[in-house]
């Protein structure tokens, strides 16, 4: 049996990650939700990857397995993703009837966000090519290492009722469900400090 091996991934390296995640995402129910055609998904999904993951490379928290097989973007405690450039974006790409719902999904998010000090993890992405191969939970139970170390909470939320799973069998918890209008279901999930 071989062993996945996980590497942190350099600033330099950033554009194959994104990438990755942009793969992953083009069947994800929120990600389609907001960006529901193809084109639209392809011009401005990547500038919400870049937005929300793209300060974890500085930080040491973007992680790959297997050659780019996945990747997992987190941020570490005091670390923020761009809110301004997300701001931008919602009030450029998004048609006025969906831009109240998606404003109103983002205003729901920040009330499931710890106060305490935690790491964030923005996105964890698999190349449909690799998925159901254990990618998710290699990276997954790598970077919850440092958690541990730190004493840390890790926070989340699912944009997919199907990996829901996953993320309880490495120790996070449900704390509700997000949905307004006609959005799919967003699910804050919290794995407490140990």
């Amino acid at each position: 049996m071989m062993t996945s091996v996980v590497s942190n991934i350099a600033p330099a390296d950033a554009e194959r990650a994104f990438q990755v995640v942009l793969r992953a995402f083009e069947r994800d129910p929120m990600a389609r939700w907001s960006f529901p055609d193809a084109q639209t998904y392809h011009d401005h999904f990547p500038v919400v990857i870049r937005a929300l993951g793209g300060r974890s490379f500085a930080q040491g928290g973007a992680h790959e397995v297997d050659g780019y097989a996945g990747v997992a973007l987190w941020l570490p405690p005091g670390v923020e993703p761009d809110h301004e450039t997300l701001e931008a974006l919602m009030t450029t790409s998004d048609p006025t009837p969906l831009q109240r719902e998606v404003a109103a999904v983002v205003e729901q998010m920040a009330h499931y966000h710890p106060p305490e000090p935690h790491w964030f993890l923005p996105f964890i992405a698999v190349d449909p090519a690799h998925q159901h191969k254990g990618h998710g939970s290699t990276l997954l139970a790598h970077a919850l290492r440092q958690c541990d170390r730190d004493h840390l909470p890790a926070y989340l939320e699912s944009s997919n009722l199907a990996n829901i799973p996953l993320y309880q069998r490495h120790g996070f918890e449900v704390l509700g469900t997000i949905q307004v209008g006609s959005s799919p279901p967003l699910t804050p999930m919290l794995r407490k400090a140990r």
